[in-house]
């Protein structure tokens, strides 16, 4: 109960103050575990301990696997197959060196522990990316390798392994083959089962209710096949699975996608915790080892940014890209899993300085899980790689009020972009140079054409109230309902629109988009007031022109929030109001300057 809680509390405080969640987790996880010795998940769990993180390690990698579509790297592939490739090779030789000469390690345990280290993966990398908003190329070749390189690492360390063992003499080369046919059977095993998986998805043999437990079940059935055949193989499988049901454009993949997304937002915050709150009061000790920080220091500035330099030379990779990616590397889960697999065996197989390595590990873990945690957004933002220094506003339909509401926005520094269909619909916002897409919202093209990311709300105001309901449905694993706003329900009866299918209704009940559009064409104008000591929200209130719509309110911080029906918003002095007038209310404002200047130049007023 306590790891669960903790867990999901980090998340939580870490959102609620713009940190690095598995920073928060790792604190926790110290300080109830050897800190205050409160708990001790290894001695509770006992021999499910370990069956229990690598499950949860595969159905985490599985997930992130699930979002490996080949066409998000269709135009940026050959940096990514370097760094996955080349760049890994040079950072497994250049981490075992200074394994060996920095921590004192034998070259046999370095060079095992070497390949371990070229793993991020998904528990750490996207989180970080989650929080940063980087833009979509350096975000995208970091989540790539993340995933890709986990079971790699893995498998290398046990490569590397089995030629210790061959060069000792204590195995054949004839456990080499055996080692690549289990790396080949866990790919063909994988690839079967998704495709299996996909296929029978496909032909409706699955019911909806039963195909995230299917999957979640078959995860775990592939992974422990997998893994019995050969240890550690049963993270490549379900890596294979999941790229290949990836790509396989299955129509209920979103679905499967957000579930297994949340399943494993909770094993990753039960994982850290548990992991951090195991470890013994001698391993926190021998951490601040003077060559274990040297290893470290070397990791960070030498072996990561040298893997990546010289691996991305002949890419288009700007400088910037690739001194973000060169410092983005942090260790996680499996690091800390299969280092405690590999100490046990080299010290079986009469290593004694592999005693060492779950202390290693750790201060490699946690060292880049805090560099990196937080300084990814600090660094995206002073090199130019972060999407958007404020989170934009996404207008879906095209109008005359859509243009006109884009353009207030952007007239006060807002990130705006409007996407409609039809071409012809945005001649409007070209004409206002707002900027604008042509492409379907809901379309997996529009996904991989135009980065969304810089887009933290989304106005929904087409003249279809069920498209629109759709689209704020579509959009609710990635905004969150309080960032998803429409028009108000103008065909149908809105009692036939639960609250659970719509987006917080903009403006007002009456006000919906047919409505809104009508008073543009009555020449209908955005006025902004700023309220003052003198001038308060009762004043505008209360010499408001009559159909005056308030639209929304610019906090004194920057921050917009939309006027909807069911919330009620309180502006303050120091704030703005925008509001959507009739023209009546600016020939008041005229005659009121002209009576104004009359009354300073002693001219009276006629008759």
């Amino acid at each position: 109960m306590l790891v669960l809680f903790l867990g999901v509390l980090s998340q939580w405080i870490a959102w609620r103050l713009q940190l690095p969640a598995i920073v928060l987790m790792s604190i926790a996880g110290l300080l109830v575990g050897p800190l205050l010795g409160i708990i001790s998940p290894s001695e509770s769990f006992g021999d499910l301990f370990s069956p229990l993180i690598s499950l949860a390690v595969a159905i985490i990698l599985f997930e992130g696997s699930l979002n490996l579509n080949f066409k998000e790297i269709k135009s940026f592939s050959k940096p990514v197959l370097r760094i996955v490739t080349f760049g890994a090779f040079i950072a497994w030789i250049a981490g075992s060196l200074a394994a060996h000469y920095l921590a004192g390690l034998s070259l046999a345990v370095s060079f095992v522990i070497g390949g371990l280290f070229i793993v991020t993966g998904p528990t750490v990398i996207l989180p970080l990316l989650r929080q940063a908003k980087l833009k979509a190329r350096p975000a995208a070749i970091l989540k790539w390798e993340g995933i890709v390189v986990d079971p790699f690492g893995a498998l290398l360390a046990l490569f590397a392994f089995q030629f210790v063992l061959f060069a000792m003499g204590e195995e054949s080369a004839a456990a080499f083959g055996l080692f690549f046919l289990a790396a080949l059977f866990a790919v063909l095993l994988g690839i079967g089962a998704g495709w299996g998986m996909g296929r029978m998805f496909e032909k409706g043999q699955i019911p909806e209710f039963l195909k995230s437990p299917m999957v979640f079940a078959f995860v775990l059935l592939v992974f422990t096949v997998s893994d019995m055949v050969m240890h550690e193989t049963g993270l490549l499988a379900v890596t294979a699975m999941g790229i290949m049901m990836a790509n396989m454009n299955i129509t209920s993949i979103n679905e499967m996608r957000h579930f297994k997304e949340n399943i494993s937002v909770l094993l990753i915050s039960s994982i850290f915790v548990m992991l951090t709150a195991s470890l013994s009061l001698d391993v926190l000790i021998e951490i601040f080892n003077v060559r274990i920080i040297a290893f470290v220091l070397a990791m960070l500035f030498v072996v990561r940014p040298l893997s990546i330099w010289l691996s991305t030379i002949g890419t288009d990779l700007t400088v910037q890209e690739k001194t973000l990616i060169g410092w983005i590397a942090p260790r996680g889960i499996v690091a800390l899993t299969v280092s405690g697999y590999f100490a046990t065996t080299l010290l079986d197989a009469g290593f004694e300085d592999a005693e060492l390595l779950t202390a290693l590990t750790f201060a490699l873990v946690f060292s880049t899980v805090v560099a990196h945690g937080f300084s990814i957004s600090w660094l995206g933002k002073k090199l130019g790689l972060a999407s958007s220094v404020e989170p934009g506003i996404l207008i879906v339909g095209s109008s005359r009020f859509a243009v006109r509401l884009g353009k207030m926005l952007q007239s006060m520094n807002k990130n705006v972009l409007i996407i409609d269909s039809a071409w012809g619909n945005l001649q409007l916002a070209r004409q206002a140079g707002v900027p604008s897409f042509a492409g379907e919202i809901l379309s997996e093209h529009t996904e991989y054409e135009i980065d969304l990311t810089p887009y933290e709300t989304m106005i929904v105001a087409t003249d279809t109230d069920s498209y629109n309901s759709l689209v704020v449905n579509n959009f609710v694993p990635e905004l969150g309902r309080t960032h998803l706003f429409q028009t108000a329900i103008h065909q149908s009866d809105p009692k036939d629109f639960h609250s659970s299918l719509s987006g917080r209704t903009l403006f007002g009940a009456e006000w919906n988009i047919h409505a809104l559009e009508a008073k543009a064409e009555e020449g209908y104008a955005m006025r902004k007031t700023q309220l003052t000591e003198q001038y308060t929200y009762a004043d505008f209130r209360e010499k408001s022109v009559d159909g005056t719509i308030p639209l929304f309110v610019e906090r004194a911080q920057g921050k917009i929030e939309f006027f909807t029906t069911g919330m009620a918003v309180e502006p303050k002095i120091g704030d703005t109001i925008v509001s959507f007038s009739p023209p009546a209310h600016q020939e008041i404002r005229i005659q009121e300057k002209l009576e104004t200047s009359r009354m300073k130049s002693g001219i009276q007023p006629k008759e």
